[in-house]
């Protein structure tokens, strides 16, 4: 499948019921201290990958970039990797992404090294499209594929940012095998940055260099998310060396990954006036 052929229905964030408000800073939740002004630590730096391993490649070895990076800049409250008070699954459900279909964990664990002392760690997660039904839309993505990420957070004494480090593509669907479609490494990140930033296109892959820069806002759950990108060189290389499915990711000889990094710093700009609680979101349906 030719990644010029996918088309994307961004879903534009929805409104909830509940009254919300402008979102003060939570005072029992303090950065980190030591977070450098980038937001996060090179992995490299400190003996760490921004390629993951992937167990039981052929060949032996290769693994999928690191291609987005939340940065510890961020809200506290975004960075915290729980559901409520606006938390880290709550910005994901904002933005149409979800956890595995009725909690149950497919496919082998990939590990990364992020350079904070920790050395490789399985995955914390993985994190699919939902389709517009943030409950039950991962199990559609499993089987019919789609963008989904895995994360990390890079939270070692060596480099404790407080960020999350994310491997995003889009795959096919499971009787293919989840092999990664064409330019998928690139693809599935831009699809989740278009979304996160609510753009009314697809963000053009091709087209993209360092310095490019997105903004949006997305809303869940009675709680409203700032998301300002910047897409980065130098994390990553343009390459098709070590990577996973190389060979079929690489479109008409270009490298299997263009390098680029995006970095996203998230706020929190309004909040339930009350306690907070889960609210359906209207359906929307992607299509690609």
């Amino acid at each position: 499948m030719a990644t010029a052929a996918i088309l994307l229905l961004l879903c534009s964030p929805l409104s909830v019921l509940g009254a919300t408000t402008p979102s003060p800073r939570n005072s029992l939740v303090t950065k980190r201290s030591n977070i450098p002004p980038q937001g996060y630590y090179n992995a490299t730096t400190n003996g760490g990958s921004f390629l993951t391993k992937v167990p039981g490649t052929f060949p032996a070895g290769l693994g999928e970039p690191l291609n987005i990076i939340i940065s510890g800049n961020s809200d506290a409250d975004v960075l915290k990797d729980q559901d409520t008070d606006g938390g880290l699954r709550n910005y994901f459900w904002s933005f149409g992404y979800a956890s595995e279909c009725l909690g149950q964990h497919l496919g082998d664990d990939q590990s990364a090294d992020l350079g904070d002392g920790l050395g490789y760690r399985n995955e914390t997660a993985v994190i699919r499209w939902d389709y517009g039904d943030f409950e039950f839309g991962s199990c559609k993505e499993t089987i019919e594929g789609g963008p989904h990420f895995r994360y990390w957070t890079q939270d070692g004494s060596s480099a404790d940012s407080g960020a999350i480090f994310m491997a995003a593509s889009y795959e096919l669907p499971a009787n293919l095998g989840h092999d990664i479609v064409p330019n998928g490494y690139n693809f599935g990140r831009d699809w989740l940055i278009g979304n996160v930033t609510n753009q009314s296109s697809i963000i053009p892959s091709a087209n993209l260099t360092a310095g490019a820069q997105y903004s949006g806002s997305t809303s869940f759950n009675n709680y409203t998310y700032q998301t300002d990108v910047q897409y980065v060189s130098g994390l990553l290389s343009a390459t098709s060396d070590g990577i996973n499915h190389y060979l079929t990711v690489s479109v008409d000889g270009a490298p299997a990954i263009d390098g680029l990094v995006a970095i996203m710093q998230v706020k929190i700009t309004a909040r339930p006036a009350s306690a907070s609680y889960v609210t359906s979101r209207s359906p929307c349906s992607p299509s690609y």
